[in-house]
Formats: C-alpha cells, structure tokens, sequence
C-alpha cells in the first residue's frame, strides 16, 4: 500500500505550481481530482505540443491524477464542486486572488462545514498584505527576489532556465500537506495552509540575502561559475567537451594542485592559499586552471579528477540527460501512458523501498467527469443533461 492511500484530494488548478504539488501526493497513492473548464481544461495543456502533440509541462504534472470538468461558475456546477470537496480530504488550489472565496471555498468556509479538511491556497504574493491582488507568475517572482539578478554572465542577468518559483511553492506545498495530514492523526484537527511563490523563492534566497546582508555587496554574477568559491567551474578539454569542477576545502585544493595540476606549490601560492584569496585572484586562477585543462582530453581530465578525489561533472545538454548511464544503469525510466500514446517519464525522486510509485496515464480533459458524477448518485439522464447545458 502507497502511503497516501485513501486520502482524496480535489484541486482547482491550472499551470505550474499546483499542479506540481498534487502530483507528487498522487505519486504516493492520493487520488487526485483535478477540476477543468469544460472544453479546452487546464490552460497548462495548450502551452506547447511538443510530446506527441501535447504540453510537456501538462504530461510532467498531471499524471495519475482524474480530470473532471465543471463551469464551476453555474450554480449546479458548484453544487457538485461542492460535494466533490466535502468528501475530500484535501482542497488544493492556485485560482486567482479571491477566487476561492467568491465559489464558497475560503479556509474559513470549509473548516466551518468540516474542521478535519485541509485546505491548500497557493498565491503568488501573499493572501494579504498590499500585492495580495496582483498576477505573479513564475519569472515576475524570480525579478522581485533577486534571483535574476544573480543569474546570468556579468554582462547580463538572465532567468532560471526552469519555473524555479512554481517549483519551490509547489514543493512547499507538498510538503504542508504531508504535515497536516500527520498532524490531524494525532490531534483530530484540520488546517489552512497558504503559500506563496514569494515566500517560497523567497527562502531558496537565504544565503546570497545573508551574504549581501553581511557585507553590503551583492554577490556578482558568474556564469557557470561560482560566485563566491573558486575554482568552481566549466572548463573546456582539448576534444572540445567541458567539465566542471568543485573545489570545496583545503585538502582537495592540495590534492587538485599534485595530482591534476602537477604544480603542487600552488598550493600554498600567497596568491590562493585560501578560497577568499582565489576568489580575489580569480582570473590568475582561471589561467592556469583553463591551461592545464586545454592540454588534457575529458576522459584523461575526468580520470585524474576521479584519483585526486575532485568533483566534476560533465557540462550536459537535455539530450545527454535523457539518456543519462547513472538513470539507465538504476532503472529510474518508466513509461506512462497518454491520450496520444506511451512516453517516458522519471520515478519521483522518493523512493520507498519495496514500493512502486503510482505512475499512472495523463488523463484527457474530463476523461473522468462521469464515473465522478456516477459516484456521487448522479443517473446517466442526469450527467447527459449537465452535458447538454455545458456545465461538464
């Protein structure tokens, strides 16, 4: 048995952040019941068509999961909204600000009808406070924290290459209602949760706001290096490949100066006997390092780096991720089902041992709006007229 097995979750959700936060719940056994808009669903399905003609952020977020559609805006679409959500568990949703409340779903509304549920709102800037009514959206969170401002080359900041922002609050999220749900065990007793894609981007920016806090600079931006510990970074071979490595602490700076190098007095070179002084002498550094790189091959590189005990890693590409030897060799692919035939998919990163985490199809839009109806006592008479009137 999953560990989530029987808890039902109903999620009003489109896009990134909830989406992702559920999925990991359905992962672990939770059923997932995602409401849609009748006909076109998620927006999320329509961002691209690129995994055999649908959105690869709907196929990474949506699996394992029910799709049914509701006008959740009509009054008897919100009848059964509402008794979807009073036999749930869990009530997760990203609407915009106020939406919840104006369908009769603030926390406050469903702790009063049920003080076990718990109720999940993930917002962008807060449900209070002066942005409460704003749009965020992934990119506008990584602007307002600073991360944009640290990523990049010198010359020019750049976004995270991933929906960092949605991540970390669908992450958070996930993690809350894990907790809820131990604690309602133990004390009988439901919650409301809220997070925000501020706050949770937020604090993935606790050690360069620590570091700009301490000193009053801000830490500059790197590349692929990093900023504040050197050397730590992308270094070209003489077959054209990169590697990068990480120097961490003083015995390994040692070793790398012996063993890769062959310069072992650079390790005690006034110049960069410590991590602040090779940051400080950093282009130097950079000199002798990207040398002795240009003269090796990477298996040669990688070899040497392998017997001094440094970190490296190769500078892949998504392709060369995708067919990864460490995912091969551990066996981490499965294929899942789609409406538009099989892909394959990673298994979620927990793994229990023993267990198979559910990877079950991406459903269709409103794939399940009849069997759901079914179970809540509605006649086929019944689900083909709300079909006629658009309300599924």
């Amino acid at each position: 048995m999953l560990p989530l097995t029987g808890i039902t979750v109903v999620a009003l959700e489109h896009a990134v952040a909830a989406p992702f936060a559920t999925r990991q719940l359905a992962d672990l056994g939770a059923r997932v019941i995602k409401i849609e808009r009748p006909g076109g669903g998620d927006f999320a399905r329509r961002y691209d068509e690129s995994i055999k003609g649908q959105s690869s952020y709907f196929v990474w977020l949506n699996r394992s999961k029910e799709s049914v559609t509701l006008d959740v805006k009509s009054e008897p679409g919100r009848a059964i909204l509402h008794e979807l959500v009073d036999r749930a568990d869990v009530l997760v949703q990203n609407l915009g600000p106020g939406a919840a409340a104006r369908l009769g779903l603030s926390p406050e509304a469903v702790l009063a009808r049920d003080p076990r549920k718990i109720v999940v709102g993930i917002t962008g800037w807060g449900g209070d406070g002066p942005w409460a009514h704003r749009k965020a959206y992934d990119l506008l969170v990584q602007c307002e924290t600073g991360l944009v401002s640290l990523t990049g080359s010198p010359d020019e900041p750049a976004r995270v290459g991933i929906s960092v922002a949605d991540i970390a609050a669908g992450m958070y999220a996930f993690s809350a209602v894990l907790a809820a749900l131990y604690r309602r065990r133990l004390t009988g007793e439901g919650a409301a949760l809220e997070i925000s894609l501020l706050d949770a981007l937020g604090e993935w920016m606790g050690q360069p706001a620590h570091y700009t806090a301490g000193t009053g600079t801000q830490q500059p931006r790197a590349g692929a290096r990093h900023a504040t510990i050197a050397p730590y970074g992308p270094y070209a071979t003489r077959d054209g490949r990169t590697i990068l490595i990480s120097i961490q602490n003083e015995p390994e700076w040692t070793r790398f100066c012996a063993d890769f190098l062959a310069q072992p007095d650079l390790a005690t070179d006034p110049r960069f006997a410590t991590n602040p002084l090779r940051v400080a002498n950093r282009d130097a550094l950079e000199e002798i390092v990207a040398a002795r790189f240009a003269e090796l091959d990477a298996s040669e590189a990688t070899s040497l780096l392998d017997r001094a005990g440094i970190a490296n890693a190769g500078v892949n590409t998504v392709a060369d991720f995708l067919d990864h030897p460490v995912l091969r060799a551990r066996d981490r692919w499965r294929e899942v089902a789609t409406p538009n035939g099989p892909i394959r998919a990673l298994l979620p990163p927990i793994t229990f041992a023993g267990l198979e985490p559910r990877m079950d199809p991406i459903p269709a839009v409103g794939e399940h709006t009849a069997a759901v109806l079914a179970e809540l006592g509605r006649t086929p008479e019944e689900i083909a007229d709300l079909a006629r009137r658009k309300v599924i």
